[in-house]
């Protein structure tokens, strides 16, 4: 069931765009991905609401921009090193914008920023995902087709 909160941030929000702030891939020295054997490292992913911040575009337009971070990596638990390193990344911060008129309280923004961002973002970020895993021979992975950021329920995540 959607909270008021979130259904008021829902009807006041309209999405103006999705785009790309910043990506990171790197394979560590000597991890060759085209000869590697994948069955003895672990896939992990990371996908949480950064932060937020409104723009007032005249009195009374406003732009909500969020900040949506999102990795994925391969690492070898195996290794004997005390920190597991990660034999390849892939990470990224988007950013979704949305137009609205008015102001909304700041309940309803926190609501749609962890509750709902996340649909926007993520078609773009299987998509990077995916592609890069293609183009650095790491193994090919096809995320769900939606997913909500982990820290939806956390106290601490400035929106």
């Amino acid at each position: 069931m959607i909270s008021p909160e979130l259904q008021k941030a829902i009807d006041a929000l309209e999405i103006d765009d999705v785009y790309l702030r910043e990506v990171t891939a790197h394979c560590a020295d000597g991890f060759e991905p085209k000869y590697s054997d994948y069955e003895a490292l672990t896939f992990q992913t990371r996908h949480f609401v950064k932060q937020s911040s409104l723009v007032e575009l005249d009195g009374e337009r406003f732009l909500l921009r969020v900040f949506v971070d999102l990795g994925a990596r391969w690492i070898d638990e195996s290794s004997k090193d005390e920190q597991l390193l990660p034999r390849a990344y892939i990470e990224a911060l988007f950013v979704a914008e949305y137009r609205m008129q008015g102001r909304l309280d700041q309940a309803s923004i926190d609501a749609f920023c962890l509750q709902n961002a996340s649909y926007h973002v993520w078609p773009y970020w299987r998509e990077l995902l995916n592609s890069h895993c293609t183009r650095m021979h790491l193994p090919r992975v096809t995320l769900p087709t939606v997913q909500l950021a982990q820290n939806r329920h956390r106290d601490n995540v400035e929106c």
